[in-house]
């Protein structure tokens, strides 16, 4: 096991999952700890842990209000680990700051590319970096400058608003509602966010059918993807 490496608290009352997480995730020179319950979880945070890895399904408290209650006293990241088609479960653990998801079953592929992710996006947002670069995209968050491959591209105000969103949480998932909350002011119909995400990647995207840049989670809301 690394001795520097990020620790990440591992949530599942679920042995064998704890244990293919806990193998696979030490080669990748993380440190793990464990906790089968969310009375343990709740225990184990004053380790301070980079990074929690949470299984929904608990036996003492449903993972949504352990979410909650997490989030009262601790910043780091929360992987979720949710069903397949438990989508509702997925937009509430985001909407109350869990910073992604992955479905099971998962490959460790992925799922040790969202962790990386999310620890990232914890130290980008913490250092406040003005400038912003994914492939060909450039935003200057100080100076309100969007660029595609150096040029610049005029957007709306409101189409500002969610790129600059969308970058501030760069690699997070962000929900319709969290969007539409931070944007406009409150709630209100998903089909007039995805008209902007349309106008959005008219103006950024190589092929707008096929975004790298600004993708969709079904059902869920929007990631900006970071790229080389």
């Amino acid at each position: 096991m690394s001795d520097d490496g990020p620790l990440i608290l591992v949530i599942d009352d679920e042995p064998p999952i704890r244990r293919l997480l806990r193998t696979s995730l030490v080669v990748q020179g993380f440190r793990i700890i464990e906790a089968e319950s969310a009375a343990g979880a709740l225990q184990r945070l004053g380790e301070r842990p980079d990074l929690l890895i949470l299984d929904l399904g608990l036996p003492d408290m449903d993972g949504i209000e352990l979410i909650r209650r997490i989030r009262k006293i601790a910043k780091a990241p929360i992987v979720v680990l949710s069903s397949r088609g438990d989508e509702r479960g997925k937009v509430d653990a985001l909407d109350l700051g869990a910073d992604d998801y992955v479905t099971k079953p998962f490959g460790m592929a992925e799922l040790v590319a969202r962790i990386r992710t999310a620890l990232r996006h914890r130290v980008q947002a913490e250092g406040g970096e003005p400038l912003f670069r994914s492939g060909t995209l450039g935003v200057d968050l100080v100076r309100r400058r969007v660029t595609v491959n150096d040029a610049e591209v005029k957007l709306s105000p409101k189409e500002y608003d969610i790129l600059r969103l969308l970058v501030i949480h760069a690699g997070k998932v962000l929900t319709h509602r969290m969007i539409m909350q931070e944007v406009w002011g409150a709630a209100g119909d998903v089909q007039y966010l995805r008209i902007y995400i349309r106008q959005l990647r008219r103006k950024l995207e190589a092929n707008p059918e096929r975004p790298r840049h600004i993708l969709t989670e079904t059902g869920v809301g929007y990631r900006l993807q970071v790229l080389e």
